[in-house]
């Protein structure tokens, strides 16, 4: 059984930094692609970070770009989201997913597939 767990949210200033991670299990991090998503109240879940499976090749969403790095540790089964200069509109419910056959673009816009998620965690960017 695929299950992902958040970890490392909370609430910070903004220009801060924040690293998120997804403990990862029942499945390989390195056959799926992975990727990081935000919610917000009334609004649909949006694609921040992805990575396809196997190539590793990455998309971010424009907020995302520049500041947001996401990467696996294969050997731990953990995804991660690195989250710097934040900003209050990166606030909201940021969660942890995986998908088999899709890569990262098409997770992250489309969410293409048969997608698992994580519980999710909350991060809020508040001065």
């Amino acid at each position: 059984q695929l299950q992902l767990m958040e970890s490392g949210g909370g609430l910070v200033q903004p220009g801060q930094s924040l690293r998120l991670s997804c403990a990862t299990s029942g499945f390989s991090v390195d056959e799926y692609s992975v990727g990081w998503f935000r919610q917000v109240p009334g609004s649909e879940r949006e694609g921040v970070a992805c990575m396809s499976k196997r190539n590793g090749d990455t998309f971010y969403s424009d907020s995302a770009l520049r500041r947001f790095t996401i990467s696996k540790d294969s050997g731990n089964a953990m995804v991660h989201l690195q989250m710097n200069n934040l900003k209050p509109e990166d606030t909201g419910i940021y969660y942890c997913a995986a998908e088999r056959w899709n890569y990262a673009q098409s997770l992250c816009i489309r969410k293409d597939g048969v997608i698992t998620w994580g519980r999710g965690i909350p991060v809020a960017v508040s001065s």
